[in-house]
């Protein structure tokens, strides 16, 4: 599997678990706790083989993307605190649903940037071959994966 194809299936997955989270209903702590918990670990993984493999990959195969990366950096940045003060969060704080609608409208974003605005360039530049193997990295990287978002490099950007 190349690396955009592997990245875009986390981004259904965890697009996924956002509108089961939406469509929980009010009162389903435990449900939306159980949901959080998954899109903390996804998100993380994610996150994970993002800015160890695929970003530096993109980087240095096509440099113009530079900008791209460092911008989803910082998004990651402010994701991984949301998802950190989410582990801790009881599911009837009145600020649970608030903090996990503003991280899904960020990582909404964050996605529809890469997949629309610089997956495209790093595809044509970079080519299928390259892609694959990349993909091969990341997939074999998540078994290490850190599962506590405030392990991850964006953390302490």
């Amino acid at each position: 599997m190349d690396a955009i194809v592997l990245l875009k299936d986390d981004h259904k997955t965890v697009e996924k678990l956002f509108k089961e989270f939406e469509n929980a209903g009010e009162r389903a702590y435990k449900k939306k706790r159980d949901l959080v918990d998954q899109i903390i670990e996804e998100l993380t993984v994610h996150a994970h083989i993002e800015e160890r493999i695929f970003y530096p990959a993109a980087r240095e195969g096509v440099p113009e993307t530079s900008d791209h990366v460092l911008e989803s950096v910082e998004e990651h940045h402010v994701v991984v605190w949301m998802l950190s003060e989410l582990a801790g969060l009881d599911p009837q704080d009145e600020r649970f649903d608030a903090k996990v609608t503003v991280l899904i409208e960020n990582v909404r974003h964050h996605v529809k940037e890469e997949e629309e605005e610089w997956f495209p360039e790093v595809r044509e530049a970079m080519g299928r071959k390259r892609l694959q193997e990349i993909g091969e990295e990341m997939e074999k990287a998540r078994a290490g994966a850190p599962r506590d978002p405030l392990a991850l490099g964006s953390a302490r950007a």
